[in-house]
């Protein structure tokens, strides 16, 4: 869906969208309290919002509750900050970085290779 096709949405539907996109995830039991809305219209704009791609809907347990995760499509989600030229940031992942490492010293040239 295109920015311009998201003008088309109705303010409880841009206000759940935006809520998803800036927690980047978010629990539908939260969601409608968050919005503050009853469940019956939250679980509307749900929908509403997943048929239209615009959100992801995936079954969880939350506080031994049945309910749904919430989270932005992946078009959504802006990668950019992490690369430098091809190479993803040696910062993402669990592991500790060596700030002496030849990939974190590649990655920094890569950085200053784009500018």
């Amino acid at each position: 869906m295109s920015a311009e096709s998201e003008l088309d949405l109705s303010e409880d539907e841009r206000r759940g969208l935006e809520l998803v996109r800036e927690s980047g995830g978010i629990h539908q039991s939260d969601f409608w309290k968050e919005l503050d809305v009853s469940s019956r219209k939250g679980s509307r704009i749900v929908d509403s919002l997943a048929e239209q791609d615009l959100i992801n809907r995936n079954e969880a347990v939350y506080e031994g509750h049945n309910t749904y995760l919430l989270t932005p499509t992946a078009k959504d989600l802006d990668f950019s900050l992490l690369m430098a030229g091809d190479m993803l940031s040696p910062f993402v992942g669990d592991e500790e970085v060596n700030m002496h490492s030849d990939q974190f010293t590649q990655w920094l040239m890569n950085l200053a290779y784009e500018e």
